[in-house]
């Protein structure tokens, strides 16, 4: 029978460096006896490894706890320098770029026009993004999201066409923007990143097993099973806009990345299309669909028709959800992007009718809570969490 390892001393700090910061992380200002409880460890200790922290410069005072019984108490806070993260979401149009602390407070943010053309433009364009931003010098790691996907096998962006990401189609992008920023770089795909937000912050929080799909002008979904991403073998796991659906031409008729399959049936364009043919108007897919909403609340023939154009394209997102339900089996069904958010709950009512229809699984069909940008929130929260790991491990020996 193979005996334990003891842990060496070195080893025992390190593990309780570790607990003390990431209790100083979840609490926020803590008396070295608070820490000490939380820690379980004894007063000499819990100050043996505070001054330790100290002079890593993990740790620094934050003033005085006065007003408690015997002596006033000195407060510890995590060193919001320790180390800086940066979150970055790639489109045709821009880059929406947001610099945060290792506490996760954001110290800036900025929108640069115009993403770049070639391999050299990609690297200066995300510098100026980060510049812009006011990122500091000793910037640790930045997560990009992208449209598309990192092929693993190959290092290069699959699932994008060089129209939906200029200049971003070359060999080992990841390794190019590392050296050519000086950063630890990741790069993932934009609606994974909007998963984790709703992972960590919304309705899949908690959730073993859910699948969220992403509608706009494009569409995409991500998969979360048994509580973790899931990517694919080619890194394209959730990029149902490419998947064939009833009605619509497929990729042998329509070419590889043309307008086939379930983005035909009901991306943006199509939506547009279809409500304009029951009499809505609007200048885009989300824009159209928010009016249908609201002329359909009302009375008379145009309330008529509002609706049955809202549920002709209900029916059409159903048939794609059907084919995933049927394959995945989710917990739920995250609802986001312009299309969706805009119809609201009358919309999300009207696909989960219509999927259920279909469906032996009756998954609840859940609207999206993750406030603003959540491909930014999801892309800092992997940036958070890496770094964390490596600062709050970073006392362990070697």
């Amino acid at each position: 029978m193979t005996q334990p390892t003891p842990g060496t001393p070195s080893l025992l700090r390190a593990i309780n460096d570790r607990a003390a910061l990431q209790a100083l992380l979840e609490r926020g200002p803590l008396t070295r006896p608070e820490i000490g409880a939380l820690t379980g460890l004894s007063k000499p200790t819990a100050s043996q490894l505070l001054a330790r922290l100290q002079e890593a410069g993990l740790v620094v005072l934050n003033g005085i706890r006065e007003g408690l019984p015997g002596r006033t108490a000195e407060v510890y806070r995590l060193n919001p320098a320790a180390a800086h993260v940066a979150a970055l979401d790639v489109t045709p149009a821009h880059i929406d770029v947001r610099v945060a602390d290792i506490t996760g407070a954001v110290i800036g943010e900025h929108r640069l026009p115009t993403p770049g053309r070639s391999a050299g433009d990609v690297v200066e364009r995300v510098r100026a993004a980060l510049e812009g931003a006011g990122a500091p010098a000793d910037l640790r790691r930045a997560v990009i999201g992208v449209q598309g996907a990192i092929d693993p096998g190959t290092g290069k962006l699959g699932y994008a066409t060089s129209k939906d990401m200029p200049g971003w189609h070359i060999p080992d992008l990841v390794p190019t923007l590392s050296r050519g920023l000086g950063l630890q770089v990741a790069v993932e795909n934009n609606v994974n990143l909007v998963a984790q937000a709703e992972q960590a912050h919304g309705v899949g929080h908690g959730r073993q097993d859910f699948v969220l799909l992403w509608a706009d002008e494009g569409l995409g979904s991500a998969l979360v099973l048994g509580g973790r991403l899931h990517r694919g073998a080619t890194g394209g796991a959730g990029e149902v806009g490419y998947m064939p659906a009833p009605g619509a031409p497929t990729a042998r008729e329509a070419g590889r990345y043309a307008n086939h399959g379930y983005q035909a049936l009901t991306g943006g364009p199509a939506v547009l299309k279809i409500l304009r043919s029951y009499g809505v108007r609007g200048t885009a897919s989300a824009q159209a669909v928010r009016n249908a909403v609201q002329t359909s609340q009302a009375t008379g023939k145009r309330a008529d028709d509002a609706r049955a154009g809202l549920r002709d394209i209900a029916a059409r997102l159903a048939i794609g959800l059907a084919s995933i339900t049927s394959v995945v089996d989710p917990e739920i069904i995250v609802l986001t992007g312009g299309t969706l958010l805009a119809g609201g709950e009358t919309l999300r009512e009207l696909v989960e009718h219509e999927l259920h229809a279909l469906t032996i699984p009756r998954p609840p069909l859940l609207l999206s809570t993750v406030e603003g940008n959540p491909v930014l929130a999801g892309a800092l929260d992997l940036a958070l969490a890496a770094t964390r790991d490596e600062v709050f491990s970073s006392t362990v020996p070697s």
